[in-house]
């Protein structure tokens, strides 16, 4: 007789129970499982069954756990029985035995068991903040690798995000192997077939489909306990969050504080320490636009988490930050110009009486402020020529943001008006999306907008190039009928005339990076290069402290979209 059970078949007749463990008394047949939060199941043997008696098993692989058996501790049997997944309820040893270099234990029999009816190619798919990094490998004797992310697993297959460089490996190879890197230190190897790819050019991404070829039995075990647990974490959250069960520990990092050794972002070279940290929120950033594109809310808890990041990384050194947002080139658009935004409004804004929950809400409202763009309809934000119909459209972003946004409970309504809505407002009533007027627009969402507008200036776009820093304060100083011309010269006197992070040419013929100004508005730090490119690594020495005695005055700014 059979009875369902959330995802399995409860087996309860007896001559069925004798039978499916029969397929398990063979080498390699079963795993244990202990009942703990760091259980992972362990290689057994099992050796004999005495219906409705006993089980005895061979646990001399693993006699370590003899003594919590001892103690009471209960464990599982896992096994696979003509492809499905079957495992006994929770058991207990009646006795552990050693003798002539062997470790049995006689276990309880069980009343029942689950077989797992869920398809094999069911993909569980890891939620934002669940990062589990891959190592893609060639098999023979001149062997490549490249890094990725883990995106979904199956027992079949998987998913992985790989750099857009990997395109070469997987051309050249046929069967790879696939290493599996999760934040607790597991890791699992398997051989897998790339059977789909997708290219993101503007992320520099392609998505991966792998089919795992030459699985064991060993295997099929594990990416049953790891399919399982990544179902586990994921149950932790969303809306019917199941918020009294434990954490997996796969995903608990040996180290809370520690950044992940494995993953896509970590073989990408930075030219400043502060780059590479700030990289690590652009990561969360862009992992919560494709979680929107995909139907999902914001994420409040790592929204919240990187708000805090980045509030820690303004306090730490604010013009390393301001530089460090010129250097993730290799970034969307959006999350390049969300976290620029909130690190210039930081800067803007610091020095002043604002309380640290309202800048740590300035901060998270003015990352994402702009990330339901990427819900619109592709093509619109890379048009040449905008009528009133894709104007319309464009407006949209904003409400299909703040549809996502009602998870975020700590985060402050009044700022989520000023950031989120009033960005794109004006002061004559002109800006969207509800047309507001001065009077009717607090001091946040003022501020905001000429942060906004300066930087979207300063970039790249469909239907013009960047602009040069001077020639947008000259725009916004001449428009005081759109922008308040407070905050406009607050920001001019704040950034300078050649603000950090501007590519500057000097009388001397020199080009130099603005790294840090002084006291005066004068550059106190730049790096020398040699190309009019984003910074990379490849930059030139670093000069401090009367840098125009060794290079003369500054000419001009260079525009750099970056």
């Amino acid at each position: 007789m059979t009875q369902e059970q959330d995802d399995f078949i409860r087996v309860t007749s007896p001559v069925e129970i004798e039978t499916l463990l029969d397929w398990l008394i063979q080498p390699g047949g079963a795993s244990l499982l202990l009942d703990k939060p760091d259980g992972a199941p362990l290689p057994v043997v099992v050796m004999e069954q005495r219906p409705a008696e006993s089980l005895l098993l061979d646990i001399t692989a693993v006699r370590e756990i003899s003594g919590e058996l001892k103690r009471g501790l209960g464990f599982r049997l896992l096994g696979q029985v003509n492809g499905k997944m079957v495992r006994t309820p929770q058991l207990k040893a009646l006795d552990v035995d050693a003798a002539a270099g062997r470790v049995t234990c006689l276990g309880e029999y069980p009343t029942y068991l689950e077989e797992l009816q869920r398809r094999e190619s069911f993909r569980a798919r890891l939620r934002l903040g669940m990062e589990v990094g891959a190592i893609l490998r060639s098999l023979g004797d001149n062997e490549t690798s490249v890094q990725g992310d883990l995106k979904d697993l199956s027992q079949e297959g998987c998913q992985l995000e790989l750099p857009s460089s990997s395109a070469t490996l997987l051309a050249e190879a046929a069967l790879l192997e696939i290493e599996l890197c999760f934040p607790n230190g597991t890791r699992f190897t398997i051989k897998g077939m790339p059977r789909h790819k997708v290219a993101d050019a503007d992320r520099q991404t392609l998505r991966v489909g792998f089919h795992f070829e030459e699985r064991t039995a060993e295997q099929e075990r594990k990416l049953w306990f790891f399919v399982r647990e990544i179902e586990r974490e994921t149950s932790r959250y969303g809306e019917e969050a199941d918020v009294g069960r434990l954490p997996s520990t796969l995903f608990q990092s040996q180290s809370a504080a520690a950044a992940p050794t494995v993953g896509r972002r970590n073989l990408l070279e930075y030219p400043t320490p502060m780059a590479r940290r700030l990289a690590r929120v652009a990561g969360y950033l862009d992992a919560q636009l494709l979680e929107l594109q995909q139907g999902d809310m914001i994420d409040s808890v790592q929204l919240s988490r990187h708000a805090d990041m980045l509030l820690l990384l303004a306090d730490e050194d604010i013009e390393a930050l301001l530089f460090a947002t010129r250097c993730l080139s290799r970034e969307p658009w959006l999350v390049r110009h969300g976290l620029s935004v909130a690190v210039h409004a930081l800067a803007l804004s610091s020095g002043s009486s604002v309380p640290r929950d309202v800048r740590k809400a300035l901060a998270a409202s003015a990352m994402v402020h702009d990330l339901g763009k990427g819900l619109l309809p592709p093509g619109l934000l890379t048009a040449t020529s905008f009528g009133s119909p894709e104007y319309q459209q464009l407006k949209e972003h904003v409400s299909l943001l703040r549809l996502r946004l009602g998870r975020c409970q700590w985060l402050s309504p009044s700022v989520i008006r000023a950031i989120v809505n009033g960005t794109n407002e004006r002061l004559d009533g002109s800006g969207y999306p509800a047309g507001a007027e001065g009077s009717n627009l607090p001091e946040l969402a003022r501020m905001s907008a000429v942060v906004d507008v300066v930087d979207a200036m300063r970039r790249d776009r469909a239907d013009r190039p960047a602009w040069r820093i001077d020639s947008v304060y000259r725009h916004l100083l001449k428009s005081p009928e759109l922008f308040d011309p407070r905050w406009v010269k607050r920001y001019v006197q704040r950034f300078g005339l050649r603000p950090v992070g501007s590519l500057v040419r000097f009388s001397g013929g020199s080009m130099a990076w603005v790294q840090r100004l002084d006291q005066q508005g004068k550059p106190f730090q730049v790096q020398l290069t040699g190309s009019v490119e984003p910074p990379g690594v490849a930059l030139g020495e670093v000069l401090r402290g009367d840098v125009t005695a060794r290079l003369g005055d500054m000419i001009e700014e260079i525009p750099v979209s970056t």
